[in-house]
């Protein structure tokens, strides 16, 4: 009697390579590797020798198929409909901390994900169960206990029918990428916040020179148009504030500068009541000019721990900016309050001027460059330089304005950076 016997069993393919050269698995994982049996047949000999050759062949292909992928340093894995593992290459494994015995055709992908993680991806089984490719990035907490990060792509397998028996699993470290994006997160982050520091240290200059510059020029204009000893006597107290005010501002502007070379702010206390006095003197030619009315109520003896030249830019920015957008036909009237607002030290500033609309405005209202009234002397700086100097010394900016109205903008600052009198204060409310 002759015959010829075949069996077929199950083998693993080797991965195959993309487009762009990451691999993963994309065939079925059963192969027909043929076996030959001969029985009784005069010329077995010769056939047996075909069969041995043909399974020694068989076997080395599997060998090599499974090193391959063990090989491979990305991630491979298949997961039937079950979502019962029936492969994994090493690297699948070591990442988990599962050996082969105990992952392939033992482990369910909720056994080896748990359950939080495996709720995270099941969206995405879902999808490729449904016929629909998938990739999403995870972060992964390692069984050593590291964090790593993982680009995850899940291909669905079909059958000669076109119904989906399972998924392929390729998953690639990205943990290196990951860091480096990080670490390119942080240097813009640290280039954008040099970049704020000379913009601020810049706008200081640019602000604070040009208005000591404008009242000098002013004063000694009215020195040689004045013909009354008095008057001479009163603008030279203007021109004696002048001086010893600019020589504090060059003080302050050098305090910044080697504060930044050494990465970090002075602080000092800084009798709030004193400095809005000072910015008001500044202003003396606008406030002439303009007819305005600046009211300090802020009580003479409030300090606050900051850093004096943040301080002298603040008030002095918002004090000339309601001068500056002033309601035409009418006299600016600004209003300086400060006192204890709950657990924080508020600073309030208000104006009668235009106002704002801070519905149509008010995410932009601090923004660089951003002007709302239309004065050609607008620079849309000012505003985004306060917010970043109250921020910087660990406060926060409010502003409250109708248009035709008026504004306030408050500042906020903790309460243990302040000394706040215990009477005769002002108190201060949000918005």
């Amino acid at each position: 009697m002759t015959g010829i016997i075949i069996f077929f069993r199950t083998g693993v393919v080797p991965p195959e390579k993309t487009h762009d050269n990451h691999h993963f698995l994309k065939r079925p994982l059963t192969i027909p590797l043929i076996q030959l049996t001969h029985i009784h047949d005069p010329a077995s000999g010769h056939l047996k020798r075909k069969t041995m050759e043909a399974k020694d062949t068989d076997t080395c292909r599997d060998q090599l198929s499974v090193s391959v992928a063990d090989n491979i340093s990305a991630m491979l894995a298949y997961w039937d409909k079950n979502l019962v593992c029936r492969f994994a290459n090493a690297a699948y494994m070591d990442w988990f901390g599962k050996s082969r015995q105990q992952l392939v055709n033992q482990m369910t992908l909720m056994d080896l994900l748990g359950p939080e993680l495996f709720a995270q991806n099941y969206p995405f089984v879902q999808r490729a169960l449904l016929g629909k490719p998938q990739t999403f990035e995870r972060e992964i907490v390692s069984p050593d206990g590291k964090v790593r990060y993982a680009m995850a792509n899940y291909f669905p397998d079909f059958d000669s029918h076109g119904n989906v028996k399972g998924f392929f699993a390729h998953v690639a470290d990205v943990t290196r990428l990951k860091q480096m994006e990080n670490e390119l997160k942080r240097s813009n982050r640290i280039i954008t916040e040099q970049n704020n520091r000379l913009l601020n240290f810049a706008n200081i200059v640019s602000h604070n020179l040009s208005t000591y510059a404008f009242n000098l020029g002013s004063v000694l204009g009215f020195m040689d148009e004045t013909k009354s000893d008095e008057e001479r006597m009163e603008l030279m107290g203007y021109l004696r504030s002048i001086s010893r005010n600019f020589t504090e501002s060059i003080h302050n502007l050098r305090e910044i500068v080697d504060a930044q070379n050494q990465g970090r702010i002075k602080y000092e206390w800084v009798n709030l009541h004193d400095y809005a006095e000072k910015a008001i003197s500044m202003l003396c030619k606008q406030v002439r000019e303009s007819e305005a009315i600046i009211v300090n109520h802020i009580p003479a003896d409030l300090k606050l721990w900051a850093n004096p030249a943040y301080v002298d830019s603040i008030v002095l920015n918002l004090l000339t900016n309601a001068i500056k957008y002033r309601q035409p036909g009418r006299a600016p009237f600004v209003e300086l309050n400060a006192g204890k607002s709950g657990s924080e030290l508020a600073f309030k500033v208000t104006d009668n001027g235009r106002g704002i609309d801070l519905k149509r405005y008010g995410e932009k209202l601090f923004g660089m460059y951003q002007t709302f009234h239309g004065n050609t002397d607008a620079k849309g700086i000012g505003l985004f330089i306060t917010r970043y100097q109250v921020e910087a010394m660990g406060g926060r900016v409010e502003v409250d304005s109708k248009p035709g109205e008026g504004t306030t903008f408050t500042i906020y600052f903790a309460t243990r950076s302040a000394q706040v009198p215990s009477s005769g204060m002002a108190v201060a409310q949000a918005g």
